[in-house]
């Protein structure tokens, strides 16, 4: 063992009979395990017989639940429990260890503050209290049952004593809390400060992510009024395909023909849709229909793509520092990836100046790129495209930006996040051309809502617009594929 111990009479198993714990601050004093002179460790006493050995630990779903079930006498005997500890422990000799170690040694020393305080738990309890005390110490506290559950989309902890999660497109409210937005912010913390960035008063606002990808935006006083803010959009452990989006209904089998067509023939694709419509997700799915030998390049602002491919370079924007230095923003990326040799570009997200050096790489060689981008309909999105490059104080002429826009992208996949939470793909729609100062554009497919069920969810089909021939035919035939878009067409109309 290690930490800061006391003598042996202090950690000897009480003679009276145990009682449920009471927030009493004499009865916490009394009992505290470092009361006593401190000694060290080797000279500590030998431990209590060890308690029968405790079932293994519930599965993540069953733990998350329980945990959200937990009430206030819980998290006083827990605080009570946790501060006991800290000051049992020597910190500084715990961070020497492995995990797994370290775990363990944090398990043992809780069972014996137990013992002292003679807190009376049936063994599931108990169990459930070491889990929750191990995750405060090592990982993420009470954000851990909740990340190793499968169904959550989004985790939103607004202050220490509210935590919102998305299930099956639904907010709900949990019972989870934190002790106090001390911890919170210690959290927050932990968590951006594994990818090299920070989070405080002089730099409140952060954008981040978990180790699996998930995405992580922290807002923290003086901002946020109520306390420390965020916001987790999860990913699932396993990375969801094309045929997952058909048996989810998100596109049709037909649909999904035609997007791996549009995939494998190197057209250059931008997904549109709003926040939390999935286009992250579609995008994911798309780069599985990348052949193996390409060498792709990825620019993001929290690197959350998980390509499957052996050949992928990951690159990831900068914040500055603390004197305002050393910024490397989503254009600089761009740029400096075409000196990269791609030969396919992958943007996580179009927001800025970036969109005019994504269009000229699609222009210049790079067939096949791909980016996301916020916008509620095809249309708006080249709009939005418009904007960005005029904001990037490039001057030129609406003309010129919309020319470069239809020689550069071939095809728009919009994404939406329905009214009962599920999402659905609702367009492929190709770019044409222009007439005058108008680009012209043409649907491939449309999602038509066909009304709702009894239990609130929509349902609709997608369906062809009649389209036979689309403008990137010449490119399918080059990749020998357009018998497979023949038949994926003729199969939308049925």
């Amino acid at each position: 063992m290690f930490g800061k111990r006391s003598d042996a009479t202090a950690l000897q198993r009480p003679a009276s009979p145990p009682a449920r714990l009471e927030p009493s601050p004499a009865k916490a004093a009394s009992a505290q395990p470092a009361a006593a002179a401190s000694q060290p460790a080797a000279a500590a006493a030998p431990r209590p017989q060890a308690a029968p050995m405790a079932p293994p630990p519930p599965p993540p779903k069953a733990t998350a639940r329980i945990a959200e079930q937990r009430g206030d006498e819980y998290y006083q005997i827990k605080t009570t429990i946790f501060n006991a500890l800290i000051d049992t422990i020597d910190l500084a000799q715990l961070a020497q260890l492995d995990p797994d170690s370290a775990r363990e040694e944090i398990r043992d020393i809780v069972n014996e503050i137990i013992s002292i305080k003679a807190v009376v738990m049936s063994i599931a309890e108990q169990e459930h209290l070491l889990q929750d005390i191990c995750n405060d110490v090592l990982g993420y506290g009470p954000l851990e049952p909740l990340l190793a559950r499968d169904d959550i989309a989004d985790i939103m902890v607004n202050g220490a004593g509210r935590v919102f999660i998305e299930v099956g497109g639904k907010v709900q409210l949990t019972s989870i809390r934190f002790r106090d937005n001390a911890q919170l912010m210690n959290i927050c913390q932990r968590i951006v400060s594994q990818v090299g960035r920070r989070v405080d008063e002089s730099s409140p606002i952060c954008d981040a992510r978990l180790l699996d990808g998930s995405r992580v935006n922290v807002i923290a006083p003086p901002l946020s009024l109520d306390g420390p803010t965020l916001t987790i959009r999860k990913f699932r452990k396993d990375k969801l395909r094309m045929d997952d989006l058909v048996r989810f209904g998100s596109v049709s089998p037909a649909g999904a023909r035609v997007l791996g067509v549009i995939g494998r023939c190197r057209c250059n694709i931008l997904i549109s849709g709003g926040t939390g419509s999935g286009k992250t997700t579609l995008l994911n799915t798309m780069t599985a229909f990348i052949d193996a030998d390409e060498r792709i390049i990825t620019c993001e602002d929290a690197a959350e793509l998980q390509l499957q491919q052996p050949h992928v370079v990951r690159l990831e924007t900068r914040p500055p520092n603390l004197e305002g230095q050393g910024q490397i923003t989503m254009r600089d990326l761009v740029r400096n990836c075409l000196r990269m040799r791609p030969e396919r570009i992958i943007v996580g997200e179009v927001r800025g100046p970036e969109a005019f050096d994504l269009l000229q790489a699609m222009n210049t060689g790079h067939d096949g790129s791909m980016g996301t981008l916020h916008a509620n309909s095809p249309r708006e999105a080249m709009t939005r495209l418009e904007s960005m490059i005029t904001m990037g104080g490039f001057s030129l002429p609406v003309r010129t930006i919309r020319e470069m826009i239809v020689g550069s992208l071939d095809v728009i996949v919009q994404a939406e996040r329905m009214r009962d939470g599920s999402r659905r793909i609702t367009k492929i729609t190709e770019i044409v051309g222009t007439e005058g100062d108008v680009v012209i554009t043409q649907d491939l497919m449309n999602f038509e809502i066909g009304g709702e069920d009894e239990t609130g969810r929509m349902h609709g089909k997608h369906v062809g617009t009649g389209i036979v021939r689309p403008t990137f035919w010449e490119r399918a035939r080059y990749f020998g594929m357009e018998r497979e878009l023949a038949e994926a067409l003729d199969e939308l109309q049925q």
